[in-house]
Parts: structure tokens; C-alpha cells; sequence
């Protein structure tokens, strides 16, 4: 674990300095020394799949899923956030280690999220980051009825042409840029995505209570917008927060900036601790 830069100046220097490029593998090395790493969690095996989880044994977890575009990012990636939220919540907090992709292409990573959910018990709340946000959505779609809330940052979910900062907010993202996302998005579905990787053509209306939060400044902004309209048009219970926020997965850092600080007290908030799922 490498402590984070503090400030806004020191982290841009930090993100330029360890470009996410390459093969795969460099991609997953040089994401994992972006993201500084953070505490070591404890590793079991949920429904067959690899995870790890921080904070308390007992009590309702919050499964977390991870962004990096399906195709690089780990447990260990975001080991920092998912420790500091297990800390504000008093709860569990989980991370899948899902196979990605190009060698495990969509659906798997669906998969091994859906094998995990099946294997805890119903009402456990569902979080994602990015991509992660993506899983998240597809697999609480897939599984009507066992997720108590679910928690989005940034969710990648638009592939239909409609989001207009993509490519408006690719020169001021620190973290993405459409280019970048789509090569990612061929990696991970060889192609077009297919229906159970398309959110916004779903229909939404068996969600559970949404919170979700994004940046005005980051390319996936439209993203979180498209689907806060999508949500509402499907009565499900949202509470968003965009906040002007110079780059997407600025939650990699929990400590960083004041606008982490803020964005985990929040998300903290609203996954206060339940030691019972829903009736």
C-alpha cells in the first residue's frame, strides 16, 4: 500500500505519471499502482468466486463491485474505499474478484457477481464504481427482489448514442476519455453490448432505492444523467448528487481530496448500518 497524493494538484501529477495503457496485464499492473492499493482484507470464497471483505464478520453487507472497465481493476484496487466505508458504516463490505475480460468476456463477469448474490442471503445492498456501476445495475436486474439499495458512482451505462459528454468532457477528465472507454468496451463485450449489458433499454421498474452520484466534468456525466431520468420514469426511488469534480473514479482515493471525504460520507449515509434485510 502507497499512501495517495493529498490535493488535487498532487494527484493529477499522480495520474499522468502512471498512464493505464498496454496490454492487459500492464493495464491491471499500472491501475493497481494508480490506485495505492489499501488494507488487506480477508479472503473467502462466496458461491465459488474469490472475494474480500473489510470490516466486521457479522451484520448486512454491502457488496462492492469494482470499476476498470470489466477489463482491469481487482479487490485490492479498491481495497482503500471499500475499508474506509466498512469503517463509516459498521458493516461489510465485500469485493468480487470477477474474471475480466478479454479473457473472460461479458457475461462472466455477470456471472460470478450473480453466483456471489446467490449465495448470500436476500437484502444485502449492492454498490459499484464505473463499470463496476454497470455490473451492479445488470445484476440487481437480473435478481428482482434480493437487493436492498443500490449504490452507484459513476455507472457506465449508456451505450445508445445519447450521451452528450463523452466526447465533450474527454480533454478535462483526468481519469477517462471516450476513446479509451469504447477500446475498453470491445475488449469486454467483443462487439456491440448485448441486452444484459444495456441498462437504459431495461426495464427499471423492480429496482430497489437508488443513490448515485457523478461528476459534471467527467465523461460518463450523461451516463449518470440518462439514467437518474430513466429512473425517475420507472418510479424507483432515487437521490442523486453531481458535483463538479475534475475526474471520474476520484472515489479510487478515499482520503484525497475533500470531495472523497464527502462523497463516502455520503454513501455512508445512505447505506446506514441494518443488522436485518428488509421484510
Amino acid at each position: 500500500m502507497t499512501r495517495a497524493p493529498q490535493g488535487w494538484a498532487a494527484l493529477a501529477a499522480h495520474i499522468r505519471a502512471h498512464p493505464v495503457e498496454g496490454s492487459p496485464a500492464r493495464r491491471r499492473a499500472a491501475f493497481l499502482a494508480l490506485s495505492c492499493g489499501g488494507p488487506a482484507g480477508r479472503d473467502e470464497a462466496i458461491g465459488g468466486v474469490r472475494c474480500v471483505r473489510h470490516g466486521p464478520e457479522g451484520g448486512v453487507p454491502v457488496l462492492w463491485l469494482h470499476g476498470g472497465g470489466l477489463v482491469f481493476g481487482s479487490p485490492e484496487s479498491h481495497a482503500a474505499g471499500a475499508a474506509r466505508l466498512a469503517a463509516l458504516t459498521g458493516r461489510p463490505v465485500i469485493l468480487p474478484d470477477y474474471r475480466l475480460a478479454p479473457d473472460h468476456p461479458w457475461p462472466a463477469p455477470l456471472d460470478d457477481t450473480l453466483a456471489v448474490i446467490d449465495a448470500l442471503a436476500p437484502g444485502i445492498d449492492l454498490a459499484g464504481d464505473s463499470a463496476g456501476g454497470l455490473l451492479a445495475l445488470c445484476a440487481a436486474l437480473a435478481r428482482p427482489g434480493r437487493i436492498g439499495r443500490l449504490a452507484l458512482i459513476s455507472p457506465n451505462t449508456d451505450r445508445s448514442g445519447q450521451s452528450l459528454t463523452r466526447a465533450a468532457n474527454s480533454p478535462r477528465d483526468l481519469m477517462n476519455d471516450d476513446a479509451t472507454d469504447a477500446a475498453l468496451a470491445r475488449l469486454a463485450f467483443g462487439g456491440a453490448p448485448p441486452a444484459t449489458a444495456r441498462p437504459l433499454e431495461a426495464d427499471l421498474s423492480a429496482l430497489p432505492p437508488v443513490w448515485i452520484t457523478a461528476s459534471t466534468d467527467e465523461v460518463l456525466a450523461d451516463d449518470a444523467l440518462l439514467l437518474i431520468r430513466a429512473l425517475g420514469l420507472a418510479r424507483v426511488p432515487v437521490t442523486a448528487e453531481i458535483r463538479a469534480i475534475p475526474s471520474h473514479m476520484w472515489t479510487l482515493w478515499p482520503e484525497a481530496t475533500p470531495e472523497a471525504q464527502a462523497t463516502y460520507a455520503s454513501l455512508a449515509r445512505a447505506l446506514a448500518r441494518r443488522d436485518a434485510p428488509p421484510p
